[in-house]
């Protein structure tokens, strides 16, 4: 039977290798994910996500996590080392049953599925394959959970990300949990009911508040479970993502796209995606046009979102120009 609109390929889902070790009074449980194909943690962590001090920090093949977990009930701390033949090792401190630490970890690094189907693309395709060996078969990495997600929509709305990315910090060591995590303190952000019960913070305004505390109650509510959304047709995802008070098309997308773990969503509302595939696939006009997108990406599936991702992060480290939208198709930006 097919897979429902926006729900995952079965076959392309893969389960962890998870090893207990939980010593009496250790709060610190090890395991294991063995990928199925090349994957390295070093462009993982390099990729980083949502604000800029919650990204992963390059450190070799290491990385640190502090985040709320899917139950929304507790928070987990977690390193991860990756050895020379491949395997990850992670030691997680949480409350929280191990095996769901472990598949929200899998999600976020998209180790959720199996990394032969999505070599597969490449061999479709000529520039993904390109792209693909260029940046060591890079998978997006995603926001913790869709909750942090849509609470980091409303906090950066309007603001410098810098600005943002250092309110989300003081909010998150005030009123969620600091976790020491292989030698580096990590503040992780608040849980719904530690949010909901904030009436304010400074450089967060009423309305802002307002909307936070929307966020945490949708989350709470279930509006924001990642395989609810995922398994949702893309469409509906977007529409009831876009009732929560100031999130609009772009953030839903941010959300729906980088926190979910769908793999098979296509947007055409990224700014930079039509300059990038118009350069990188040679079309010799500036901007690709959703007809030249649509073809391009029909070559991608079921991995379409994951490859869109690549040729925006192509493109950025590669120096681009791209036109973004709202720009009249005249103004020229160079990616930072």
């Amino acid at each position: 039977m097919a897979p429902r609109r926006g729900q995952p390929d079965p076959s392309t889902q893969s389960t962890p290798t998870a090893l207990p070790s939980r010593r009496e009074g250790d709060a610190t449980t090890a395991f294991t994910i063995t990928p199925d194909t090349a994957f390295s943690l070093a462009a993982a962590a390099g990729f980083g996500f949502g604000p800029s001090t919650g990204r992963p920090r390059p450190d070799g093949s290491e990385m640190r996590l502090a985040f709320v977990t899917d139950d929304l009930r507790h928070h987990a701390g977690v390193h991860l080392r990756q050895d020379p033949a491949g395997t990850i090792t992670g030691n997680v401190e949480s409350d929280a049953p191990l095996d769901a630490v472990v598949g929200q970890v899998q999600r976020i690094l998209s180790l959720d599925h199996r990394g032969d189907a999505w070599l597969e693309i490449g061999h479709r395709d000529p520039v993904i394959g390109r792209l693909q060996a260029e940046h060591a078969c890079l998978r997006p990495v995603l926001f913790h959970s869709p909750y942090e997600a849509a609470a980091w929509s409303v906090i950066s709305a309007r603001r410098r990300q810098t600005q943002a990315a250092a309110l989300r910090t003081r909010l998150a060591a005030a009123h969620g949990r600091t976790l020491r995590i292989a030698g580096e303190q990590l503040h992780a952000f608040p849980t719904p009911e530690q949010l909901l019960a904030l009436r304010s913070f400074p450089g967060i305004e009423p309305v802002r508040m307002e909307r936070l505390h929307a966020v945490a109650q949708a989350a709470m509510r279930g509006e924001l479970e990642a395989g609810a959304l995922r398994r949702s047709a893309p469409e509906d995802a977007l529409v009831a993502l876009q009732r929560l008070p100031g999130i609009g098309p772009t953030y839903a997308t941010l959300i729906l796209l980088r926190a979910t773990g769908a793999t098979d969503v296509m947007t055409y509302n990224e700014p930079r995606l039509p300059s990038y595939a118009a350069q990188l696939y040679g079309l010799g006009r500036p901007v690709a046009t959703r007809d030249d997108l649509e073809r391009i990406s029909a070559a991608w599936r079921p991995f379409r979102t994951w490859a869109a991702v690549l040729v925006r992060v192509a493109g950025d480290r590669a120096g681009l120009t791209w036109t973004g939208v709202g720009d009249g198709g005249g103004r020229r930006r160079q990616a930072r």
